[in-house]
């Protein structure tokens, strides 16, 4: 496992030098995919490119999902599986030049075995997995203390916030504030280093593969909306927290499903 951990590393690194040399260039182009606000840049597609091109160096068998270029679905997880986000956060990418990350999860016969979340222009990594633990940059990270909702602070979906989808307003006000970085990376960062202690929002598998791996190995709780296992098939609207947050909000989901049946 070291070697392949010692190989990510190295892979996410050179994909960051790629990136800064293209912000550095100002030449990218800038295109979109489901709105004019989903972004989709020719970096993220050489990013992709590379890591596609290092992990079939390395595994020639391992299968991979990522979000460009045609990769975003896979319906086989047997084996090794890499699931790629090349930059996490486009829109502040483009507009911002900061607050985005890449990430790479890696998954063994469908279980998850080990997480990268890189916060780019912060040279921050956060890494590991069930049987190693989690680590910060190379700090062994504590187990985040286990605060109810009313003690921390809630990353939430805009969109969930506004409509007050599943009770999001009132976990919001129950809560000690919420944050919108518009990049899941960054919010699961905080999730994983106790910044945060509870996230909800609607993502993709390549947004909280990496994540849900590093948080599952911190006795954090990790399911979609309803409580289920994600499905690693499309967006889903995701769930996580710590063991008293996420009880909290589940009750609050609930609630809000038999208000409106």
């Amino acid at each position: 496992m070291q070697i392949m951990i010692n190989e990510i590393k190295n892979w996410i690194k050179e994909a960051a030098d790629l990136v800064k040399e293209e912000i550095a260039k100002n030449d990218m182009t800038i295109d979109t995919k489901e709105g004019r606000k989903d972004l989709v840049t020719s970096v993220d597609k050489k990013v992709q490119d590379f890591l596609v091109e290092q992990i079939n160096g390395f595994d020639p068998e391992a299968k991979i999902l990522a979000e460009e270029d045609g990769c975003d679905r896979l319906t086989d997880f047997s084996g090794r599986v890499f699931v790629i986000d090349p930059i996490d956060g486009t829109l502040n990418f483009v507009l911002e030049k900061e607050n985005f990350c890449i990430m790479i999860g890696v998954y063994e016969e469908g279980k998850g075995k080990l997480g990268f979340i890189y916060n780019v222009m912060q040279d921050h990594l956060l890494w590991g997995g069930r049987e190693i633990g989690v680590f910060i940059n190379e700090e062994n990270l504590t187990v985040p203390k286990d605060l109810s909702l009313k003690d921390g602070l809630v990353g939430m979906n805009s969109s969930m916030y506004r409509k007050n989808a599943y009770n999001a307003q009132i976990m919001a006000e129950r809560s000690m504030g919420v944050r919108m970085s518009g990049c899941a990376g960054l919010e699961l960062i905080g999730l994983i280093e106790g910044e945060r202690n509870a996230y909800v929002s609607s993502l993709a598998p390549w947004d909280y593969a990496a994540g849900s791996i590093m948080l599952e190995a911190l006795g954090m709780e990790v399911s979609d909306i309803n409580g289920n296992p994600l499905k690693f098939a499309g967006r889903e609207l995701f769930m996580a927290g710590t063991p008293s947050a996420y009880k909290e909000m589940r009750a609050l989901v609930e609630q809000s499903e038999t208000e409106n049946s």
